[in-house]
């Protein structure tokens, strides 16, 4: 018999294996709940990469079976092809680097500045959001 926890564990499993880059954060890209989440999307947006998106905001569950999963106790979280890349501060050195670019599989984009973008810029939209993790 399966509990609630081991339901939101394999849905969290589920979603990082069928989406390429997924992001657990604070709210949604369109309204992030927190500082962090919000400049890690508008990161993402900043490189034109495509991305789910997860709000782990409405059952505390989430957030604890994700960081169980992934080892990684802060929000966000950002999934590239299934493995963690990290929060807010190393997706945004990777930025920076041009490393980030680099794992998700984009180019970056021309004349990129050297920082990493505090709001939201021009780029292409996060996939739309489906947060399959509401029990």
């Amino acid at each position: 018999m399966s509990t609630p926890e081991h339901d939101i564990r394999e849905a969290i499993q589920g979603a990082i294996a069928d989406n390429e880059v997924i992001l657990f954060m604070k709210g949604t890209p369109e309204a992030p709940r927190c500082g962090f989440s919000a400049r890690t999307v508008a990161t993402l947006e900043a490189l034109g990469a495509e991305f789910a998106a997860v709000d782990i905001l409405p059952d505390p569950r989430i957030r604890q079976e994700l960081s169980g999963l992934s080892n990684w106790p802060t929000i966000p979280q950002l999934f590239v092809r299934g493995e963690l890349v990290g929060g807010c501060d190393i997706v945004t050195e990777m930025y920076e680097t041009g490393e980030l670019a680099d794992v998700i599989g984009v180019k970056p984009p021309a004349g990129a500045p050297e920082e990493a973008p505090v709001a939201a810029e021009a780029g292409a939209a996060p996939l739309p959001i489906e947060n399959r993790l509401d029990s």
